[in-house]
């Protein structure tokens, strides 16, 4: 996926098990973040960033959504455990993640291994891209002011 491009219209099913489709944001801007484990320092990190920005996505017109390959329940304790207040989807087939470009080879400590890159796109409000924020651009820390600048 490159910018200019829209969005797959099916995205996923949530921590609840409720599809999440791009249609479901018409009008509003998304931040589609894309994530490799719930619960590791970097993505906890990531995600209470957002979460602690959400208020100021909302006021902005942004829906925010993440994405990773763990499971529904991985997921609903992670939103727990972090009062998170956005949709996590469980791509435990790793359907969104391939159709986005952005699960594959990684190399780590002299180790490769297949899994996710963190990103993040933004679309506008008909769910074409405007922006993606490759894994080495994203500051987990700094995430939202990286997206609302």
């Amino acid at each position: 996926m490159e910018i200019g491009d829209r969005l797959p219209e099916v995205l996923g099913l949530d921590q609840d098990g409720k599809e999440i489709k791009l249609s479901d944001f018409a009008g509003r801007k998304l931040v589609l973040y894309i994530y490799p484990k719930d619960s590791t320092p970097g993505c906890t990190n990531e995600a209470c960033n957002l979460r602690d920005n959400y208020e100021r996505f909302l006021a902005k017109g942004y829906a925010v959504v993440g994405v990773s390959i763990q499971s529904a329940e991985s997921h609903k304790k992670f939103i727990a455990k972090y009062n998170l207040p956005f949709p996590l989807i469980a791509d435990t087939e790793k359907k969104l993640v391939e159709a986005l470009g952005v699960y594959g080879e990684k190399k780590m400590y002299g180790k490769t291994t297949m899994g996710t890159f963190r990103t993040t796109f933004i679309t506008d409000e008909q769910g074409v891209i405007t922006e993606i924020f490759r894994p080495k651009q994203i500051k987990v820390k700094e995430h939202a002011e990286q997206i609302l600048k």
